[in-house]
């Protein structure tokens, strides 16, 4: 994480309440807290009378049955998906099962390349493997109830099927996992890619949307302005990495050691498949080389 990005962590929005957060959206948090969800995953319920719900979560009756008793007499007519963790889409499931919602969103779960020998990545086993939408949304495609309407954009880069989705009614965009209030997006191949998720965070901040809703946490406020202090952090990293490549660091431990200073270690694995995924970046844009594809266990260097 960097200092750099003001982040927001002042999060009260207890799990299993339901929480207005506009006159038209209501949050509830899923009981999964954890280093890599922070409180648990935010549930988004869009509308009123006949509402969608976005990100439904985990494989959770408890959180499963929360939010059928928050949409009681209400229609819920499509159950929302942005990517495919196991955090996020395994409810989709039951909350269809329950109301006979349609499940649109994102494409099946894949990765963004395949996955080289040497690396264990612990995302594979978040990866929602089951998941399979009545209807895979296009990027700028268009889902709608009577008072909501929502526009996929397409962002990988978190994973490879990632999606946000603008609020047209509300001016506001529920960005997944791709931007947070709390702390930086994890991008860990191969379920993610770092080209793919700065080209994401470039595209989002052509946007006019002032407030993201996101997958855990609290609201981005003035999100621009954070948008723009994430792709600064990218930028840094990367600016470490290849300083500690000129200080004659090889491997990616010796890198994560020298960059992430006090680290938790419950995230040290997270931290290398990220400085893994800007070591992709930086070969595929030549300023790092690596004998064969950059891999988990492989020695890079700069160019001679």
């Amino acid at each position: 994480m960097s200092a750099d990005i003001p982040f927001d962590r002042d999060f009260e929005s207890p799990a299993g309440q339901v929480v207005p957060v506009t006159p038209l959206v209501r949050r509830v948090v899923a009981p999964n807290p954890s280093a890599f969800t922070f409180t648990g995953t935010c549930t988004y319920i869009i509308g009123r009378g006949e509402v969608a719900i976005l990100d439904p979560g985990p494989d959770s009756p408890e959180h499963v049955a929360t939010l059928l008793q928050a949409v009681a007499g209400e229609t819920v007519s499509h159950v929302v998906v942005t990517h495919t963790h196991r955090d996020h889409s395994p409810a989709a499931a039951a909350v269809k099962a329950a109301t006979g919602a349609k499940i649109v969103g994102c494409a099946p779960h894949r990765a963004a390349r395949p996955l080289h020998i040497g690396e264990i990545n612990p995302l594979d086993a978040s990866a929602d493997m089951d998941f399979v939408p009545d209807h895979a949304l296009a990027d700028g495609e268009i889902v709608s109830g009577r008072t909501w309407t929502l526009t996929a954009l397409a962002t990988p880069g978190h994973t490879a099927n990632h999606l946000a989705f603008a609020l047209k009614e509300d001016a506001l965009l529920f960005s997944g996992d791709h931007v947070m209030a709390w702390a930086t997006s994890i991008v860990a191949p191969p379920d993610g890619a770092m080209g793919d998720y700065i080209h994401s965070l470039e595209r989002l901040g052509r946007r006019e949307e002032r407030v993201y809703l996101p997958g855990h946490g609290g609201a981005v406020r003035d999100a621009p302005a954070f948008v723009r202090d994430y792709l600064d952090h990218r930028i840094a990293r990367e600016t470490a990495i290849l300083r500690g490549l000129d200080r004659a660091a090889e491997t990616i431990p010796d890198l994560v050691r020298g960059i992430y200073i006090g680290l938790d270690p419950r995230l040290v694995g997270a931290a290398s498949l990220t400085v893994l995924a800007h070591l992709e970046h930086l070969v595929e844009t030549g300023r790092v080389t690596t004998d064969g594809p950059p891999a988990i266990d492989g020695r890079f260097r700069l160019p001679s």
